[in-house]
């Protein structure tokens, strides 16, 4: 049991849009835009949006910093990330108190284990780790994003002057190339965040939650790239729950937000073109909205 950890359930909501990007290419569709192919809105994945806050923490807030090490990392194996934690627990007979402090070990130096768990798989070939230390659950998981309205992505043809080669150079003074957008896509993308794991099993406090706050509201701003053009954080709404275990299920804190195209709108290009309404939050719960 983590003295320091968060004493409340949290849900929560983010929205956030696009113009003329891909929020998230599927490397199996090209690099297109993910659509769920039967309703034709857009999708995000969960690890898309980690991604961007493991960046943040690293490149902007935290890097080098003890305690806020980021497990998944670009150039950096998880090989030698476990390591780490088998090194530091090496002189430690008793197969518990070995597996105990690996997992102490790893969730109070990694930032996103002790944020959204992780799977260790050298840690989990050692013998007296495995089953034990191997996999850390998380108490912040996000489930995966949805445009609010179907969106259309399109192909854009581009041209470069600089030549791949000689022998493409000596015909040709520019090459072709692609470029995947969505004109314009509203998404909705929710969250939730267990008291009783970061208790139990990694010690999320409440400066973590704050930081994940902060990375959240910044992620974009920070993640810029000609790919994924002009991204925005629009609300982050946060249903905090009085009690460890919560006040109210999930789903019905989530049907509060309501978020639809204003009256007259036939194709949204902004986000002024949809209206929000939040009804009011069952006893137990208070509501913040940060943007």
């Amino acid at each position: 049991m983590y003295d320091n950890a968060i004493k409340n359930r949290y849900d929560f909501v983010i929205l956030y849009d696009v113009e003329n990007g891909n929020p998230n290419g599927d490397p199996d569709a090209g690099n297109m835009p993910r659509v769920d192919p039967e309703t034709g809105h857009g999708i995000v994945t969960d690890v898309c949006i980690k991604r961007k806050i493991r960046n943040y923490i690293i490149e902007l807030v935290k890097d080098g910093e003890a305690g806020f090490d980021i497990y998944v990392r670009q150039n950096v194996t998880l090989n030698a990330q476990d390591a780490k934690g088998v090194e530091a627990v090496k002189d430690k007979r008793n197969k518990d108190e070995k597996s105990r402090g690996f997992r102490d070990f790893m969730c109070s130096n990694f930032y996103d284990i002790r944020t959204f768990g992780a799977v260790m798989t050298t840690a989990a070939s050692d013998k007296e780790l495995s089953n034990v230390a191997g996999q850390v659950r998380g108490p912040v998981q996000l489930a995966f994003g949805r445009s609010v309205d179907p969106i259309v992505p399109q192909e854009i043809t581009i041209t470069r002057v600089a030549i791949t080669n000689e022998e493409r150079a000596r015909t040709a003074s520019t090459e072709m190339g692609r470029k995947h957008i969505v004109p314009y896509g509203l998404y909705r993308q929710e969250g939730f965040i267990s008291a009783k794991l970061a208790q139990k099993v990694t010690g999320f406090s409440e400066n973590d939650l704050e930081i994940l706050w902060r990375a959240i509201e910044h992620m974009f701003d920070e993640d810029r790239s000609a790919a994924r053009g002009k991204m925005t954080l629009r609300e982050l709404i946060i249903f905090k729950h009085e009690s460890a275990l919560g006040n109210a299920p999930s789903h019905k804190l989530f049907e509060l937000v309501d978020i639809r195209r204003r009256e007259g709108v036939e194709t949204p290009r902004a986000y002024s073109d949809y209206e929000l309404s939040i009804g009011a939050v069952p006893e137990g719960v208070t509501i913040e909205r940060r943007s």
